[in-house]
């Protein structure tokens, strides 16, 4: 875990970086090519921390561009598995904004097999609920086929920073809760936004997540 941190710290650190020189060259002017045509490229890392497990990293890319949405997961669907995804968004509203991406996915590594999946989210005010969904259809023992998930709701006191509650059903790693349940809180700084997960806080052995996103 630790040389795979300090790799994953010093990627961070230079999306970062340059994230904020491109913002500095174009001085934060709109796009010309704004709109449903301009590209929109987010690179997350979470960080998992388990008292009575491997701690693992999940990195994920996605690529936007109109409806188009191209997605890259490692160490998701379980460890040392990485998966590829081909989705299309829909979104709309204006007092209550939505979005819903359905997406079909390739899975490979420990575990094989095929993925359909949904992301979605509602934003109303302050108020902010997002799912993503996938069932993996494994191609080597069918009954190893599993649903995944990871929900959110969040309130925003200002722009940036906000608090919420978190679930989500995995199999990467064992849990007695089919369904785990936690509280988050996050903020942002320009392009990045920085969070921390702490799922079952009422058992005697919780988990946490620290989550790094950057967009741009």
């Amino acid at each position: 875990m630790g040389s795979t941190t300090r790799v994953l710290a010093i990627a961070i650190a230079a999306v970062l970086i340059s994230a904020d020189i491109t913002s500095a060259q174009t001085g934060n002017a709109p796009d010309a090519a704004a709109g449903d045509e301009a590209w929109s490229v987010s690179v997350s890392a979470y960080i998992y921390i388990l008292s009575d497990d491997q701690h693992y990293v999940q990195p994920t890319v996605s690529v936007d561009r109109g409806h188009l949405h191209l997605e890259s997961r490692y160490n998701y669907e379980s460890l040392d598995t990485g998966s590829a995804w081909l989705g299309v968004n829909f979104s709309g509203g204006k007092v209550l904004e939505w979005t819903l991406t359905p997406m079909f996915g390739g899975v490979f590594g420990d575990t094989t097999g095929v993925a359909p999946g949904l992301k979605g989210s509602l934003a109303l005010l302050a108020d902010a609920s997002s799912t993503e969904n996938e069932y993996v259809i494994d191609a080597d023992e069918r009954s190893d086929s599993f649903f995944y998930n990871w929900s959110e709701f969040t309130l925003a006191p200002a722009d940036w920073w906000r608090f919420g509650v978190v679930t989500q059903r995995t199999r990467v790693y064992q849990s007695d809760r089919e369904l785990q349940r936690g509280l988050m809180a996050g903020f942002s700084v320009k392009r990045a936004d920085f969070t921390a997960y702490v799922f079952n806080p009422d058992e005697d052995k919780p988990r946490f997540v620290f989550a790094t996103v950057v967009t741009f």
